[in-house]
Parts: structure tokens; sequence; C-alpha cells
């Protein structure tokens, strides 16, 4: 192992469970606070869910129990993936990428319409969302891009177009379905990995210029719903009881929990009906509702926790493919998780982000496990290696 200045080995991130003799190394390898983290997350939204199910008195059908079975095969799906080396993910993204486009030309087909939007594939067995399955193809295809680019070459315009039209291309077909709050998840990730890859401020800065320009032909691909979703957001005493019903509950229960909720089943805009999709788009308001404050800020408190891992794991891992990958992965999740907050407080357009591993629903959960498969490869590839010095 490499020595330290003051001739000390240097520690090995899980050297805690590496020391005991009876825990095989590869289960010694895996981040383990991480994963408790993971874990008590989920298992915040199954309480939620529990508590949201139809007819009040809480329920484990239709939607919490079928909200654990999906999160113990993801979780076995994202340690196996834990076990591929990152460069892997690398030399077969590209594969993924065409297998993805082809997909979403398939939904704009065939697609099932759900919430005005055609973005639902129905395969038989299972019913999948594209869109969500292209969010970390599009993450490893750029930090693929970015790290065959040279230094010297990062801030020219070849470092820049063929960024654009990977994930333009995509992300023009998405809204067309139309999925706007994928493709602006996709479009916030994007520009955050073009910053990690080093490009220069004033790119950043004409981007939010062009995408300020863009916003009224955004605006019109919008369906008439998601309009009067950007027109709530604006005015929200606009329309209360109709195009703003959504946020003025959200806000409603939210209030109505106090510092420390009214108690686990004793919510009343959930399982009174007044709160829309409470299983969903809007479950941090049902579980701030019996929980309140205090139990929103945990459930913040963990998410800010998995982050910090993401990012951690990021700056440790010792390639620039896998640096980016990392931290694109870690932004993922990261918008994921703020959008929807910012959303059920009215604080940004309802734009139908759910919360990662507590809103009920398999493509959005699938695509957060993804990215956390990913995460813990590169962090076993980084400790692999240390472990060997």
């Amino acid at each position: 192992m490499e020595q330290s200045p003051a001739g000390r080995s240097s520690p090995v991130r899980g050297a805690g469970l590496m020391a005991l003799a009876f825990v095989p190394r590869p289960i010694a390898f895996l981040p383990w606070k991480a994963l408790i983290v993971v874990m008590l997350i989920a298992a915040i939204g199954v309480l939620g869910l529990y508590s949201t199910a139809p007819g009040g008195g809480g329920g484990l059908m239709p939607y919490a129990l079928p909200h654990a079975m999906r999160f113990s095969i993801f979780l076995v799906m994202a340690l196996a993936m834990s076990y591929i080396r990152p460069e892997r993910y690398s030399e077969f993204v590209f594969v993924a990428y065409v297998g993805g486009i082809l997909l979403l030309f398939a939904t704009m087909v065939i697609g099932d319409v759900r919430g005005g939007a055609r973005s639902w594939l129905d395969l038989g067995l299972i019913r999948i969302q594209p869109s969500e399955l292209m969010k970390p193809v599009l993450i490893i295809v750029l930090a693929r891009f970015y790290a065959g680019v040279p230094p010297r070459e990062i801030r020219r315009w070849s470092a820049i177009w063929p960024a654009l039209l990977l994930v333009g291309f995509p992300t023009m077909v998405i809204l067309l379905q139309p999925d706007l709050g994928t493709a602006m998840l996709i479009t916030c990730a994007t520009i955050l990995m073009m910053f990690l890859a080093g490009l220069p401020l004033w790119l950043f800065l004409g981007g939010l210029a062009a995408v300020a320009a863009a916003m009224p032909v955004v605006f019109a691909f919008m369906l008439p719903h998601q309009q009067d979703r950007v027109l709530i957001f604006l005015n929200p005493e606009q329309d209360p009881l109709g195009a703003g019903y959504h946020l003025t509950q959200s806000k409603i229960a939210i209030g109505s929990g106090g510092l420390f909720g009214k108690g686990f089943l004793n919510g009343t805009q959930a399982s009174g009906n007044f709160l829309p999709e409470p299983h969903t788009d809007f479950i941090f308001a049902a579980i701030a509702e019996e929980w309140g404050l205090i139990g929103g800020l945990v459930l913040i408190g963990l998410f800010v926790l998995l982050l910090r891992w993401g990012m951690r794991v990021s700056t440790d891992a010792k390639s620039r493919f896998e640096k980016l990958t990392a931290g694109g992965m870690t932004a993922t999740i990261f918008f994921y998780t703020a959008i929807n907050l910012l959303m059920v407080m009215g604080l940004a357009p309802v734009v139908g982000i759910p919360l990662p591993l507590v809103s009920y629903g398999g493509s959005a959960m699938m695509t957060v496990m993804i990215c956390l498969g990913v995460l813990m490869s590169i962090d076993r590839n980084t400790r692999r290696d240390e472990s060997r010095r």
C-alpha cells in the first residue's frame, strides 16, 4: 500500500469490513453506508405509499408492496452492475444509444398515451418509458466523448457540436412526445456534464440565452395542460380550483403538517382525495403532511448524504471517463430530487418529475438504480486500485 508522508499506510475506504477475515472480498467492497441510505429512502417511500392507498387507512396494495418488490429487484440489478468494470460501459454505450433511439421512435409510433404524452412502450410483460432509459445512456455517451477530447481542444467548437448533436437529437424526439420534464432533466444534466468537462464559461452564458430565446418555441410544443401549469406557476392564484389545483393542494398539505406532522395515516389531503397524484409526483407533500417539517428534512438529509457519496465517487475516480460518468450520474439523481421538491413547493412548474426511490413507478426507479449501479462500479474500481498499492 502507498505510504503516507508520516510513513503509515494510507487507509482504504471501506477497510472496516475488509478488516474482517470472514467477510468475502466482493461484499466488503460494497459501499455499505450509501446502500443503507438508499434503503432508508426506499423504506420512507414504502411508508408514504402505504399511507396513500385509496380509501384511507393505509394498505400494502396497490402501491406499497409493488414499490417494495420493484426496489428489491432493481437493487439486485444495481449490485450486479457494480461488478462490471467501468470501461465495459464505455465500450457498449453506443450500442445502448442506438437501441434507445430506436425505442424512442417505436414509442412515437406505437406507444401508449399517459398524462397527455406518448412516452410509454408496452412490451407485453413490462411497460417501459424509453426516455427514462436514455438519461444514464446519454451521461455515459458524453463522458466517453469528453474523455477522448484532448485538453487543448476542449475549448474549441469541435468539442461542442458533437455533444450537442448526440444529446439534441433524442431530446427533440422526447419533446415531440411531448415529455417536458424528461427533456428538462436531460438538458440540465448535459449542461452540467459540459461544465465538468471544462468547457468555457461563455458557452454556458450563451446556452442560458439560447434556452431563454427558445422558451416560446418550447411553450408552443406543450400540450394545453402543460401550458396551464407554466402559467399557473407564474400566477398561482389565477385558477386555484382548476389548473392550479395541484399546486394549491400540495402547499396546503405541506403547510398543514406543521413541525411534527399529523401522524402516520392521519393525513387528510391524500386520504380525502384533495391532493392529486399523492403516490407519484406529490408524494413528498403527503409525507410532509404526516411527518411534518422534521420528517421532510430527514428525507432531504438522506438525499444529501447520497449525493455527497456520489460526488466523492466522482472526485476519487482515477480516469477522466470515470470522473465524468460519476459526476453525471450524481447530477441526474440531484436534478430528479431538486426539480420534484421545487415543483411540489410551488417553486417550479409542475412537469411530472417523480421523487427518486420514493414516488410510485418503475421506469424512474430503474433509471436511478442504473445510476447507482454505475456509481458503485466506479467506486469499486477505485477502491480495488487503492487496495493494490
